[in-house]
């Protein structure tokens, strides 16, 4: 099959993990392939994208083949596959906008950004860049509180006629005015805020869930978070972490049993540690009551590097994001995006949201996404009608 030719908005350390990933897979067969949700969809293997579009703002990548901007400075990811054919797709300077934090111009460390003196370019030219290369999916990996600049790049998604992804707490898919423009123009779009594969906030929904099927009651949690990259670094300014606590902090909050008060719940980067580099590291303590009251607590710790931990996850957005184009499906993607993200149009479980997208991937028929509450309400009050029978 061809491959689906991809741009990337920000090419840190995502970008670096989802490229070298690219490769990685490449020279792997489906038995020896270890990482992977799917080796296959709809006939597209991971290896089967190509970045053909691609733009940034540091200095350091701007100008250079993306093959070789990937491994530039400040990006820190661990480096699993070095061998990286030249793409042939020269990084773009892109528009600065709201896209890199004040405090992070002259910060004291590797992770800061340093300005390219190239002229930003145009809304025109990014939409003529995106035309020009073929591009048919657009992932956005700008940085937390990029409020403006996020929503630039959507509108240059539409205006190009491509797919996107958004991997950033920036509410476009989960805004109903935003998925309305993707649907009238027939355009997929899965969003909104990349989970990781085994990550602080998957972990702490499948707990939480737990909870909730065990009959605990969770009475308060947190989630702290600690790393040493430039998105711990951009979120030293607490300004730009609104919408990532409210994405991450709703996340936990759609599968728990009931609601939690807004001073039992606290979930969020807590600081940066430069010498962490791309690990991240979550401490997560959940109280609550079991069996006559009773209580008990859980605490844990993960450690993991943060941006292969999200490579596979976008890999799988990716290639469902071509599916859609491939069947002509516009608008948000329901079942990928809860699956695949945080802050999805529609929460569910896990479970329920791995099954709907299965069954999105093989084609199968399923209950439209909007039926299956009133279809589960329905399920509630017929079983308590026969007991109460």
């Amino acid at each position: 099959m061809s491959c689906i030719k991809i741009g990337i908005i920000g090419v840190g350390n995502c970008a670096s993990s989802l490229i070298q990933g690219i490769s990685y897979y490449g020279n792997k067969g489906e038995n020896d392939a270890i990482g992977l949700m799917h080796w296959e969809i709809n006939g597209y293997k991971p290896f089967d994208i190509e970045v053909v579009a691609a733009f940034d703002i540091d200095k350091r990548k701007v100008g250079k083949d993306v093959a070789e901007a990937i491994f530039a400075e400040p990006n820190c990811t661990a480096v699993f596959c070095d061998d990286i054919t030249r793409t042939g797709t020269t990084v773009k300077m892109g528009q600065i906008l709201d896209g890199c934090s004040e405090h992070m111009r002259g910060y004291p460390s590797k992770c800061t950004f340093i300005l390219s003196d190239e002229p930003e370019s145009s809304r025109e030219e990014i939409i003529g860049v995106l035309k020009e290369s073929g591009a048919e999916v657009l992932l956005n990996y700008l940085p937390v509180g990029s409020e403006e600049a996020v929503r630039f790049y959507a509108e240059c998604a539409l205006e190009a006629g491509v797919g996107l992804v958004n991997c950033m707490p920036v509410f476009i898919a989960s805004d109903s005015s935003w998925a309305q423009r993707f649907k009238e123009k027939n355009i997929p779009i899965i969003g909104d805020d990349i989970k990781a594969q085994i990550g602080a906030t998957i972990t702490h929904r499948i707990l939480t869930d737990l909870f909730r099927k065990r009959g605990v009651k969770l009475e308060r949690t947190y989630q702290l978070n600690t790393g040493g990259n430039t998105d711990f670094l951009n979120m030293l300014n607490h300004h730009r972490l609104l919408s990532k606590k409210e994405s991450k902090t709703e996340a936990v909050q759609s599968v728990a049993g009931e609601r939690l008060d807004d001073e039992n719940i606290h979930i969020g980067p807590s600081d940066y540690v430069p010498w962490q580099k791309d690990n991240k590291v979550c401490f997560i303590r959940m109280e609550g009551k079991m069996f006559g009251d009773v209580p008990m607590n859980l605490e844990l710790r993960l450690s993991v590097e943060d941006s292969p931990n999200s490579a596979g996850v976008a890999i799988d957005a990716i290639r469902c994001c071509k599916l859609a184009l491939d069947r002509g499906e516009g608008g948000v993607l329901y079942a990928p995006a809860a699956y695949f993200m945080k802050h999805p149009p529609r929460q569910y479980t896990d479970d329920e949201a791995f099954r709907m997208t299965e069954a999105f991937i093989n084609g199968t028929r399923m209950e439209r996404v909007d039926e299956v509450s009133d279809h589960r309400r329905r399920e509630g009050k017929q079983t308590l009608a026969k007991r109460s029978s």
